[in-house]
């Protein structure tokens, strides 16, 4: 008989591959842990300068990493399997989740965004959804015929929308932005027709002018802001126009770290969260800008070389669309900070303060590991 005979369960189709490395034994990938690690110090320095070298801020967003990894370590070990058949469960209960906000969910900045669980624990229902939402599609799409027919992307547009709805109207539109992006970047990688992509957009324009009507107060006040913030430059501008002048002040290499004025003087707003690229850019300029984006793409470009690796349909769309959500939160962010979009309260990755949101992160790329280092050898 033949040396290179591999045994293998009746109709089981495959067997897992054999581990020869580390990181696969214990389902790590190292180069994805190394540019996270590098990301989260380089966000810690900078979170320093922004809280004044107070360092009870820092070791609090330090422990909050630690957690985060914990869950992520957590997540790698388990099966991609799992999480397919688990996704259709965690759908329904995200759902009822977020009804449940509108019920018992308690307000703060006048969103109910909150649950809690007296004595116990705050959550976030949304945030759950921003993993729960890729993997019902990646999970939908499965074992169907792609690219999708029209009666499939018209279900996968309805479990889309129904999240996207619910969290628009507690409300929270950044959220919102980046759960449906994430639904349609899945749809994206599903391979689309081009036709229904500009369908899409041209409706959307076409929907503008009645939608802005559906907007409240203080969403409207953003957008007319976003197109001339000097409008009210003590009031609703005040933000834009302070990090626009951050920004520009730190020119190439910036005043020195911890040397920012705007921020250390408080004249920029929320500096150690949603803000702190300011912070660096006044600090340490565009070449401090430019070292944090190379890691970004880094981290991305890893991201998308273990979707291609990915050995079937549900792998590659979560682990793809997980790493193109990444770039969405960086897209963002960036670009209200920068003026080019509306103030939507959107975190840097892994650099803004804050444990909800690195916690979610933290466990995607989990996931992304689980997606690698649990692939089968196909016979």
């Amino acid at each position: 008989m033949s040396q290179d005979f591999v045994r293998r369960l009746p109709d089981s189709g495959y067997v897992y591959r054999h581990k020869s490395g580390l990181g696969e034994k214990i389902h790590l990938d190292f180069p994805l842990i190394f540019l996270m690690l590098c990301i989260s110090l380089y966000g810690l320095l900078i979170l320093f300068s922004a809280v004044e070298q107070q360092p009870g801020p820092v070791l609090a967003q330090s422990i909050k990493l630690g957690i985060a990894t914990v869950v992520m370590v957590l997540m790698a070990q388990i099966s991609p399997i799992f999480y397919l058949r688990l996704a259709p469960a965690l759908f329904v209960i995200g759902v009822i989740l977020l009804g449940l906000t509108y019920l018992f969910g308690y307000e703060v900045n006048g969103s109910k965004r909150w649950l809690r669980i007296p004595g116990v624990l705050s959550f976030q229902p949304s945030e759950l959804m921003k993993l729960v939402v890729p993997m019902i599609l990646a999970w939908y799409f499965h074992d169907r015929h792609l690219p999708p027919r029209t009666k499939h992307l018209v279900w996968a547009s309805i479990m889309i929308t129904i999240p996207v709805l619910m969290i628009a109207g507690q409300p929270d539109l950044g959220t919102a932005v980046i759960i449906g992006a994430s639904g349609l970047l899945v749809l994206f990688l599903a391979g689309i027709p081009l036709r229904f992509i500009l369908g899409a957009i041209g409706m959307g324009l076409a929907a503008a002018p009645a939608l802005w009507f559906v907007l409240r107060d203080y969403q409207q006040q953003r957008i007319l802001t976003l197109l001339n913030p000097e409008s009210d430059p003590l009031g609703a501008g005040w933000n834009i126009i302070q990090s626009k002048t951050a920004i520009g002040s730190g020119g190439l290499f910036g005043k020195g770290l911890f040397q920012g004025t705007q921020s250390h003087l408080d004249f920029l707003p929320e500096s150690q969260t949603d803000f702190i690229i300011a912070v660096l850019a006044e600090e340490l300029g565009l070449f401090g800008i430019v070292i944090l984006l190379i890691l970004y793409v880094l981290l991305m470009g890893r991201g998308v070389i273990i979707s291609l690796q990915a050995q079937d349909t549900f792998g590659r769309l979560l682990s793809g669309t997980i790493t193109f959500t990444f770039f969405v939160y960086v897209f963002v962010n960036i670009g209200m900070v920068s003026g080019v979009l509306p103030v939507v309260g959107v975190p840097l990755p892994m650099v803004s303060y804050g444990g909800t949101s690195v916690v979610t992160l933290f466990a995607g790329f989990g996931m992304i590991m689980s997606i690698h280092t649990h692939r089968r050898l196909t016979l």
